[in-house]
Parts: C-alpha cells; sequence; structure tokens
C-alpha cells in the first residue's frame, strides 16, 4: 500500500495534471478579480467623460463662470440650422425649380443677338497680356536691347532659346546668336518676365501659321524685324500693364 500512491501519481497523464492545477487556481484568480483597482476606475472614469458630476475646470467663452457637464460646449449645436429647411428642399425637388431656372436662361439668351463673329474679318479684343509671337525690341536710337544676360534662356522650361554672345569694342555685351524653336515654346511668357531691359517679348500675333518646320525656327533677324514692325503696338500694351509689373 505504501507504494501505490506514489504509483498513482507517476501514472497520471500531463493533461489530467494540468487540469487539477488549473482547478486550484481558479479560487485564486476570482480572488484577486475582486479587488478593486483604483487604477482601472480612474481609467474608466476618463474615457466615460458623461459620468462627470458637478463643475469642471472649463472656462466658458464669455467668462462667466465654469462650465458643467450639461453645459458642454458644441454639444447640442445644430448643424443645419442656417441652411434651407425641409419644406424649401421639398419645394426644389418637387416643382423642379432648377430645371425651369435652367430653361429660363435659354430662352432669355435665344431672342439676343448672337456673339458669332466672322473671322478672320472681325476679330475680338485681346488682353494687353496675350502671349503670342516672339520679337526682339529696340531702343530710339536703333541699338539692340538685348545685353546679353542669358535669364531668357536660362529660365525658358522648354529649352527653345539658345543665345550666343560676344563682347564689343565699347566694352558692352550684345548677343551674336539669339534663336527661338517656336516648334518647342510652350507660350509660358517666362523670357519676357525675366528680361530686365524688355528685350524679348510676346507680341499680340496669333497668325503665324508656316508650311514647314524650318519656318518655325526663329533666328536673331527674324525676331528683330517682328518687333520693328509691332513697336508701337509692344509699347502701348508695355504701358497699360506697367502698374502690374
Amino acid at each position: 500500500m505504501s507504494f501505490a500512491r506514489p504509483r498513482l501519481g507517476i501514472g497520471l497523464t500531463p493533461r489530467l495534471l494540468t487540469a487539477q492545477r488549473s482547478t486550484a487556481l481558479r479560487p485564486a484568480l476570482v480572488a484577486y478579480r475582486s479587488i478593486p483597482s483604483s487604477r482601472c476606475l480612474h481609467t474608466e472614469h476618463l474615457e466615460r467623460p458623461d459620468r462627470l458630476e458637478g463643475p469642471v475646470s472649463i472656462k466658458s467663452p464669455a467668462a462667466t463662470g465654469t462650465l458643467t457637464a450639461q453645459d458642454e460646449p458644441d454639444k447640442h449645436t445644430d448643424l443645419y440650422k442656417e441652411g434651407p429647411s425641409a419644406i424649401d428642399k421639398a419645394v426644389h425637388l418637387f416643382f423642379f425649380t432648377e430645371i425651369l431656372r435652367g430653361m429660363w436662361i435659354v430662352m432669355e439668351n435665344f431672342f439676343r443677338p448672337p456673339y458669332t463673329i466672322m473671322y478672320p474679318y472681325e476679330k475680338g479684343p485681346l488682353s494687353p497680356r496675350f502671349r503670342g509671337e516672339h520679337a526682339l525690341r529696340r531702343y530710339p536710337s536703333g541699338e539692340e536691347r538685348c545685353i546679353a544676360c542669358k535669364l531668357c534662356e536660362a529660365i525658358c522650361p522648354a529649352q527653345a532659346i539658345t543665345i550666343e554672345s560676344e563682347t564689343r569694342q565699347d566694352g558692352s555685351r550684345r548677343t551674336t546668336k539669339y534663336d527661338i524653336d517656336m516648334t518647342k515654346c510652350i507660350y509660358c511668357g517666362f523670357c519676357q518676365e525675366a528680361c530686365p531691359v524688355d528685350a524679348i517679348v510676346e507680341t499680340q500675333n496669333q497668325e503665324f501659321s508656316t508650311e514647314t518646320r524650318e519656318e518655325l525656327l526663329y533666328n536673331k533677324e527674324k525676331l528683330l524685324a517682328n518687333g520693328d514692325r509691332a513697336e508701337a503696338e509692344i509699347a502701348a500694351n508695355l504701358h497699360s500693364d506697367h502698374v502690374y509689373r
């Protein structure tokens, strides 16, 4: 009989031993869970602001006192208070007021004279800031304005401008080559804005279509000829727009 109890203990399977241990630990866990924890109560208190009672340390916008849990700001704000009412929405929905308003605009413009112009015999107005064909300007004395600073070449996002320069006997620097590939130009106007002496400008000429690609490769002589032909118009546009430049 003295060896029966040890043999019985050794013959128990691991699953049975685990069940016995869990049965023994269960009352201890129940006792541990029943212990009140101030930390848990504090966390629950923070996570549920609706349980706040009494005044809290929040100042009112008008500085008239403190706010309570019932006077929480923006708690009872109606976001649709300033908008149309349900009756107004129903009226617009069932009576098709938006469709009727659109039909009225169509009928109003139906009896007006047409806005069509007979291009190219009639042309609409163009803004002084219109960006069209490029041109190089001269001074009233006939001297070229361009000083070969190459700012227009550097700022051109399409890399359509190519400039070569040299220094003259009087020490001034002038261009020997000024080419613009109009097939690359995106007419952004950066070259005109970057030029410190208003040498390169974009005229209001928009009718310069060609039959070959080579005709859109402008050199210095072509650009100067454009500037000489439209100098009066260019000067007037720059003068009217100088307030905003």
